[in-house]
């Protein structure tokens, strides 16, 4: 792993974890393209903490709102009369809470699940190509869907199990995290601001958890060198909080379909380029 390997690859993390063009599908197409041939475990775990950093930061008020609600001294008094489990339900910042907990229940399974399959899915190119070609079609879809505007407050069980089964699917290198589980939410009738909130802040236990599987997956306890690692990772920070603004901008605007042309150019290149 060189200084130029790792600036390339922090720009391509950092554009495609929030861009939706799938950053896994990137990140295989390019270590092939750099000819690196053996997955750099230690260096996917540190890109992704620089966006992770990033999403942080760009929903830091809806995070200490979560976390101040569910430290408060209220939230867990037992005087009164209303229990628990209510008053979860009825305070805004706790209810959302909940609901990225029960999105990333099947997020959890279905990763579990695939990622017996994960060497073969992350080796093939050509996956790869089909899976850019299925993401594109999810987000040109977007474009006909009438936004009923249901708000954060609205968001309901079956919404967060059908946006975090969207984001367990996208363990698939070339469907992407971000653009699947927004078009979900929009499909489901969220609003464009409130789909693309819940999705991002239902990134937060994925890439954790993603980051934690990659560590106790790995085989080699050799690291890579200190230098391109750290700024890999920052260099993925600061383009993914951009690409995070980016989105957003875009999310709002009601174009996310926007990205699909080029999931299909990139999967039918990926596609032939295989054969």
């Amino acid at each position: 792993m060189g200084w130029l390997q790792a600036i390339v690859l922090g720009i391509v993390q950092g554009l495609t974890e929030f861009l939706p063009i799938s950053s896994s599908g990137h990140l295989v197409l390019f270590q092939s393209f750099l000819g690196l041939r053996e997955p750099e475990i230690f260096f996917d775990v540190s890109v992704h903490i620089g966006t992770l950093v990033a999403v942080c930061i760009f929903f830091f008020n809806d995070i200490k709102q979560m976390a101040a609600a569910l430290f408060s001294a209220s939230t867990w008094s037992t005087k009164g009369d209303v229990g628990l489990l209510k008053r979860m339900c009825e305070t805004p910042e706790l209810r959302l809470f909940c609901l990225i907990i029960v999105g990333t229940v099947p997020t959890v399974l279905i990763g579990l699940s695939l990622r017996p399959m994960a060497d073969i899915l992350f080796s093939s190119i050509r996956v790869v190509g089909i899976m850019l070609l299925v993401t594109g079609f999810l987000l040109w879809f977007t474009r006909g869907v009438k936004v009923k505007g249901r708000n954060t407050a609205e968001l309901n069980l079956w919404d967060a199990l059908c946006v975090g089964t969207m984001q367990g699917l996208a363990i698939l290198p070339g469907i992407s995290r971000s653009g699947s589980t927004i078009a979900m939410g929009l499909f489901k009738g969220l609003s464009r601001e409130t789909a693309a909130r819940y999705s991002f802040l239902l990134s937060i236990p994925a890439i954790v958890g993603a980051m934690v599987l990659e560590l106790a997956g790995a085989s080699s306890s050799v690291l890579p060198p200190v230098g391109p690692t750290v700024l890999g990772a920052c260099v993925a920070g600061v383009v993914g909080y951009f690409a995070l603004k980016v989105l957003m901008h875009l999310v709002r605007k009601g174009n996310l379909y926007v990205f699909a042309p080029y999931c299909w150019l990139l999967g039918m290149s990926v596609i032939v380029w295989s054969i």
